[in-house]
């Protein structure tokens, strides 16, 4: 029974957000960055913010499509100790820290190592609201793993770019069951220094489609004008390499008021 409770709480906590009418902010930092006790410190804090979503990174040996912060974020992060066992350690004190919605993004590869089902029973042990795994293609998922995702009730956010066709996103839209992740441009994260007409016009081109599901765009954002800027047409924002970039361990709160007061 209380296996139950816990799955309809984690599907309401990330779908009642999701239906939020003003825009939404989500953030993203590195499992184990700066330091190794860092990601239970890092959730209190940011449960004190302005933030709707938190997407924790699981650090990775070859993280392909991340750029140069999130790649050192996630090296140092492996050389303190942090691996997907200790991440979820830490996070089944989570709930203590922080009611908000959870998603963890990383690599197929990390999943596979550590077993798919045994990674999902973790999720669900942790009240997790989602996962993000940009290499597992939506045709896989969908023939391979879709049936025991739902099983455990984790929703796997996909992602698009403004290479993907009008048909290709709205397919992504029929297969998810929570948001869709958008990226910017189809660079790596934190290479975008702001929007020009050409990403404006895949943001309208994402709004013009009428999804069903809401989507949150990421990489390369960084201050609040861009923040407002994709909430026009788009449920939200996601912001990685900007927030990482800030995070201090000198500091006592390693620096998470000096960023917010900054956006």
């Amino acid at each position: 029974m209380k296996l139950t409770q816990n799955i309809l709480v984690m599907m309401n906590r990330l779908k009642q957000i999701l239906k939020a009418e003003k825009g939404l902010l989500a953030l993203y930092f590195t499992a184990g960055y700066p330091k190794l006790s860092s990601t239970e410190k890092l959730l209190q804090l940011l449960d004190k913010q302005t933030v709707d979503i938190i997407e924790i990174g699981m650090p990775f040996s070859d993280p392909l499509a991340d750029g140069p912060v999130i790649q050192q974020s996630s090296h140092i992060a492996l050389q303190n100790g942090m691996n997907t066992k200790l991440l979820f350690e830490q996070l089944q004190q989570a709930r203590l820290h922080t009611n908000k919605p959870i998603v963890l993004m990383g690599y197929f590869n990390t999943v596979l190592q550590f077993g798919i089902e045994r990674f999902l029973i973790n999720m669900q042990n942790c009240s997790l609201d989602g996962l993000i795994l940009p290499d597992l293609p939506p045709e896989i998922y969908e023939k391979e793993y879709k049936t025991i995702f739902e099983q455990y009730n984790i929703p796997l956010i996909f992602l698009v770019s403004p290479q993907s066709s009008d048909a290709r996103i709205k397919t992504i839209d029929e297969l998810s069951n929570s948001f869709i992740y958008a990226v910017s441009s189809a660079s790596t994260t934190g290479n975008t220094s702001g929007f020009t007409a050409k990403h404006e016009s895949f943001f309208a081109r994402i709004k013009a489609l009428q999804l069903e599901h809401p989507v949150l765009i990421g990489f390369g954002i960084s201050n609040s004008q861009q923040i407002h800027q994709v909430q026009q047409y788009t449920k939200g924002a996601i912001i990685g390499s900007a927030f990482i970039r800030q995070l201090d361990e000198s500091k006592e709160d390693l620096g998470v008021n000096d960023f917010f007061n900054q956006l």
